[in-house]
């Protein structure tokens, strides 16, 4: 059982500890959450590479002590080249998971790493690029010891990746996945992120870095092109927002999933459920999962399309109706579509209460499986949530932005605390989030154990099509047999297991007293001084 660590200068929390530790050096140093949290997102990119690359997109929350975050979107477009003709004209009637043509937009995150360390000058941020890619660059030119997760994944994937450009070569050992505490070295991506902390992430997009990436991305056969890296930039944009009882809670607007997240627990919170692990914390939980994917999916892609303002569906009148909808005793029966995703979430507070809550994704495990031969990079499959039949906001046309699964989330609470939280999963995103937030926030359960205790899962495992209600084995017998009663088709996995994401969170008292939470489920560490 992990205890809940606490510390008063700083702490932070990443899926993988050496992530943790390249944060907290930061940290040490006097640096603050937002190069922290940039040090861990470099760090990772390298030892948990089945799980995110700086080929993908990221999403920021970002707070000043006393002030409501700031949100900074870096997802990238779709390629002016990646049409429903060029699909079409091979034969496809939906995007293809892997390969070439499923690298259809543009990687974005490192442009959210250059928003957010302009933004973290103007908090007292002083340390370089260079510094902060410095444990990252380390790992790859030295070696790091593989993951049980990456060793498991890349042999379950293998088939479908290793006609990927380059995966083989990059990321299996004599053509076979690398076993757990195998060394692996990522030479190439190594002197990638040492270039970048030297010239800056603008480079990736506008500079010499950007027509490598191009003529890299051209010769394998993928659409995206040096005009689409040109045109990007990061957005500041306003994060949405909704009451609960004791705390008001933030998330990413769309194209993201954060308005699902935010409506599972509002919610739930008009549900008046405050008995922890019991048949009408989790019912109640599942039942406005429904109620808040059904809106999503309805509404929610390209903000610059959509029809719909979010908002609304988080005002009082409308939470109110949508929980009058939901049964406390029977499950609404689920037919609904299911997302993949892989992602990491980070999060860090620092001693002067700047607060910070990040997810960067490839999509799934590997992103595309396409490996840009001389940069060491793995290039995202977010488009691959595009649709290519019909019309509405999810619908490929260039310039477009995906749907992304991808949501950080923070609270203030009414009491002075706040907290910063979040996990990998996909579908499973919102499911946690509101399991923990619900669990500590709502219920009053210790932060590691809110974070530790048993999981559901409405929708897909990796890999999988599903619609079952999945819950791990250490749920108590009697409640999975009520769950089961009232209706909901229930599927039981392992006591623990990664298909529930990798989690975690960091509170910050107004004593100035800072807790921290991992997940037992991966790789990570929650560390603090």
């Amino acid at each position: 059982m992990l205890n809940t660590p606490r510390a008063r200068r700083g702490m932070v929390t990443a899926p993988h500890h050496l992530a943790s530790e390249a944060g907290l050096r930061v940290l040490r140093e006097g640096g603050n959450a937002v190069e922290a949290t940039v040090a861990m997102a470099a760090a990772l990119a390298v030892v948990y590479p089945h799980m995110t690359s700086i080929g993908g997109d990221g999403f920021w929350l970002v707070a000043a002590p006393g002030q409501d975050p700031v949100a900074i979107d870096a997802c990238g477009a779709a390629a002016g080249a990646a049409t429903r003709e060029l699909y079409a004209a091979k034969g496809l009637s939906a995007i293809p998971w892997r390969g070439p043509i499923a690298a259809n937009t543009v990687a974005a995150t490192l442009s959210g790493w250059g928003a957010a360390l302009e933004l973290s000058g103007k908090l007292g941020g002083r340390l370089p690029l260079s510094r902060l890619v410095e444990d990252a660059v380390w790992h790859a030119e030295n070696g790091f010891a593989v993951t049980a997760s990456q060793a498991e994944l890349t042999e379950a994937k293998r088939a479908e990746l290793v006609d990927a450009p380059n995966f083989a070569a990059t990321f299996l050992i004599d053509g076979r996945a690398p076993r757990e505490g195998e060394t692996m070295k990522l030479a190439t991506l190594g002197q990638t992120l040492r270039r970048l902390g030297e010239r800056g992430t603008e480079d990736f997009y506008r500079g010499e870095l950007a027509r490598v990436v191009a003529a890299n991305l051209a010769a394998m056969g993928a659409p995206v092109s040096a005009d689409d890296l040109a045109r990007h930039r990061a957005v500041m944009r306003d994060p949405l927002s909704v009451a609960v009882d004791g705390a008001r809670l933030f998330n990413f607007a769309p194209p993201t999933q954060g308005l699902a997240s935010l409506m599972i627990l509002a919610l739930f919170d008009r549900l008046g459920v405050r008995e922890v692990e019991t048949f009408a914390h989790i019912h109640g939980l599942v039942e406005a999962t429904k109620q808040a994917f059904i809106v999503r999916d309805r509404v929610v892609g390209d903000p610059a399309v959509m029809s719909e303002d979010p908002r609304v569906y988080l005002a009082a009148g409308m939470l109110d109706k949508l929980a009058a909808r939901i049964d406390r005793t029977r499950a609404l029966a689920w037919p609904a579509p299911v997302d993949k995703g892989d992602t990491v979430w980070m999060g860090a507070i620092d001693g002067q209460g700047v607060a910070v809550s990040f997810i960067q994704s490839i999509y799934f495990e590997f992103g595309s499986g396409c490996v840009l031969p001389d940069l060491g990079i793995v290039w995202q499959n977010r488009g691959s949530s595009f649709v290519l039949a019909g019309d509405g906001p999810r619908v490929l046309v260039p310039g477009r932005k995906p749907f992304h699964t991808l949501n950080p989330a923070m609270a203030r609470f009414a009491d002075g605390r706040t907290m910063v939280y979040g996990t990998m999963g996909g579908e499973g995103q919102p499911q946690t989030q509101s399991a923990v937030f619900s669990r500590y926030g709502m219920m009053g359960q210790p932060l590691q154990a809110a974070v530790t205790a048993p999981r559901w899962l409405l929708g897909k495992t990796w890999g999988q099509e599903s619609v079952t209600l999945k819950l791990e084995g250490r749920f108590d017998a009697g409640l999975v047999e009520a769950l089961r009663g009232a209706g909901h088709d229930v599927e039981m996995l392992p006591d623990f297991t990664s298909t529930m994401g990798h989690a975690g969170a960091i509170v910050l008292h107004p004593d100035g007293v800072i807790e921290g939470a991992t997940d037992p489920r991966s790789d990570g560490a929650a560390m603090g001084f």
